[in-house]
């Protein structure tokens, strides 16, 4: 494939700081949407660059097996399965979670396409923003009359759902990562204290800056002061769905300690995925964050997250 003249390409340096890594959100084939690359030779790409695993995402299905398929054919790349609590897996459905834990899945994202807060978006995309790939898609299904309801994660009091509460409970079995999905800032704000009784350990709020969220400031300290990490996507200011003022903003605002960098790569339009995370610790460089400060964005916290072994230069609190 022919890569288009106005990708970046990552210098040696950047390269160097994120080796260890994992990218915590990637969109690979095969998949219901075109996809810039497969699970497996993405594998292989990150086995060759020194990246030691990804999360794979899909809104629609469960990516357990499919990672274990990668695991086993790539076995220096630590690929991880997922689900996304969408209606195409009964939505806030915890017999689907049940069996995605035992699978192995790793993450837990709660509703996305799905969630209310998505359904019910007035925020306008920023003029020039590319609109996610998978709008069309749910068009088309609402266009066929198969629109489900909105996945419900709260009741109106604001507590959770008595599904919610399930769901909670066997992501805590299991010890699985809650991904808030795309939901509003006061949902988050009421499912994490929640979670936390419930008994999950790890908790990230998913890109805050997303059009449909907009996280404000506060409210992304609020939850970092919680323990939760605050996911920062390269692909949301990348296409325009935030000013990268206001994403580094975020970053220094809510502490560098609290921010996990994913990029939630793999549209056929965007860079390719396995340069993703370098590509974010070059723009991090000519901003001026330090070498440990993209190291602990990019390689400390996504391997505390991902169960991974701390490396040497982890700080103690990850250890």
């Amino acid at each position: 494939m022919t890569e288009p003249a106005d990708h970046p390409v990552p210098s040696a340096r950047a390269r160097a700081l994120v080796q260890g890594a994992y990218d915590l959100h990637v969109h690979v084939a095969p998949d219901v949407m075109k996809r810039r690359i497969s699970d497996l030779d993405l594998a292989a790409r990150f086995r060759d660059l020194g990246l030691a695993g990804f999360v794979i995402k899909s809104h629609y299905v469960p990516t357990a097996e499919r990672a274990e398929h990668v695991r086993a054919t790539v076995p220096e790349v630590q690929a991880l399965g997922a689900i996304t609590l969408n209606a195409s897996v009964g939505g806030m459905n915890p017999v689907a979670v049940e069996i995605a834990g035992r699978g192995g899945a790793k993450v837990v994202w709660f509703p996305t396409v799905d969630s209310d807060n998505q359904r019910s978006c007035l925020a306008e995309e920023p003029e020039g923003a590319t609109p996610p790939m998978w709008a069309r898609l749910q068009q088309d299904l609402e266009d066929a009359g198969m629109r489900a309801e909105a996945v419900q994660v709260l009741e109106a009091d604001g507590t959770p759902t008595r599904a919610t509460g399930q769901v909670l409970q066997v992501m805590a079995k299991h010890s699985m990562v809650l991904a808030t999905g795309h939901l509003h800032t006061d949902e988050s704000s009421a499912l994490v204290p929640a979670a936390r009784a419930a008994g999950v350990e790890k908790i990230v709020v998913t890109h805050p800056e997303f059009t449909s969220q907009r996280m404000g400031l506060d409210s992304q300290r609020a939850l970092a002061e919680q323990g939760v990490f605050l996911e920062r996507c390269l692909t949301t200011p990348l296409t325009g769905k935030v000013s990268w003022e206001t994403w580094h903003a975020n970053i220094r605002g809510a502490g560098v300690e609290h921010s996990v960098i994913s990029t939630d790569l793999g549209q056929p339009f965007n860079p390719p995925v396995e340069d993703g995370l370098g590509i974010v610790a070059d723009l991090m460089l000519t901003e001026g964050y330090t070498d440990s400060e993209i190291r602990l964005m990019t390689v400390h916290n996504s391997r505390y997250l991902a169960g991974a072994e701390p490396l040497p230069d982890a700080p103690a609190h990850l250890r």
